[in-house]
């Protein structure tokens, strides 16, 4: 039986814009152009979509878990509810460790584990290298995105969109 491959995402300034601050209020949560489109680029291509994402506002008591879900309700609407899954680590250091915090793989490691994902043909896209650092230690291949660089990136890409334009020319299958 193959495993199935993912498209890992990273939430803020991967899915929707990157306010500098916490994006927790549904107002404030809009969609980069072109999410929509990716994501379902990548669904009709076969891959599990899986969001993973730090929130640590929660613990930081900026935001409560409610208003995060219904930020990711909103962004789930927006894409037809083709992710599969959204993983969040809600910690912080400066208030409690966790592995489940990127740039530790335990959302990762959960989400390959719970879909019996393939991780040499599955993708990690993230804006910055802690996400990256996760999906290169699991055998995840990587995109950035964004005009910076980094040793974890395997690719780099302006947008989601152009990523997923990129995994698919890798794959074979545009």
């Amino acid at each position: 039986m193959n495993r199935p491959a993912a498209i890992f995402l990273d939430r803020d300034g991967v899915i929707n814009r990157e306010r500098g601050d916490y994006t927790y209020k549904i107002e404030d949560f809009e969609l980069l152009p072109g999410v929509t489109e990716a994501i379902k680029l990548m669904h009709d291509a076969g891959f599990k979509i899986i969001v993973i994402t730090n929130q640590a506002g929660i613990a930081k008591g900026i935001y409560t878990v409610e208003e995060m879900k219904a930020c990711h309700e909103k962004m789930q609407q927006s894409c037809n509810h083709f992710i599969d899954a959204i993983y969040y680590a809600p910690g912080h250091p400066s208030f409690s460790e966790s592995l489940l915090r990127k740039p530790d793989s335990l959302m990762f490691e959960k989400a390959i584990a719970k879909y019996n994902i393939a991780p040499a043909v599955s993708w990690m896209i993230g804006d910055k290298e802690r996400d990256l650092i996760p999906a290169r230690k699991l055998g995840v291949n990587t995109i950035l995105i964004g005009n910076h660089s980094s040793a974890y990136a395997d690719y780099n890409s302006d947008d989601l969109f152009s990523a997923c334009k990129l995994i698919l020319e890798s794959a074979h299958l545009s």
